[in-house]
């Protein structure tokens, strides 16, 4: 089994910053795919950001250039940094990994983005 633990999620005007973690423990594969995902209200999930063990990350298109995100293989963590934030952005943020075909979801955390 694996457990996602989020944190760093919170209110921000917008254009400001916000870094989430997730960190990983359990059973974790040295190959696997870490990621986030949003869900905002009234909308389905939506893809922000994924990077693989060997590092190579991509981005859903209304966040690149404006996110980045990254990992700490050693520790199982990766972390979302959200730059130039808007209204558009609040969500509740999942953590995600995918290993062997299986995902596995934290419990989300919250951003709002408002003045």
């Amino acid at each position: 089994q694996v457990q996602l633990v989020e944190s760093g999620g919170g209110l921000v005007q917008p254009g400001g910053s916000l870094r989430l973690s997730c960190a990983a423990s359990g059973t974790i594969f040295n190959f696997n795919v870490m990621g986030w995902y949003r869900q905002a209200p009234g909308k389905q999930r939506e893809l922000v950001a994924a990077i693989t063990s060997a590092g190579s990350a991509n981005y859903g298109a209304s966040v690149q250039g404006r996110f980045t995100i990254s990992r700490d293989s050693a520790k199982n963590t990766v972390y979302l940094q959200m730059n130039r934030l808007k209204p558009e952005d609040t969500a509740v943020y999942y953590c995600n990994i995918l290993q062997f075909g299986r995902n596995y979801w934290g419990q989300g955390t919250q951003v709002s983005v408002s003045l």
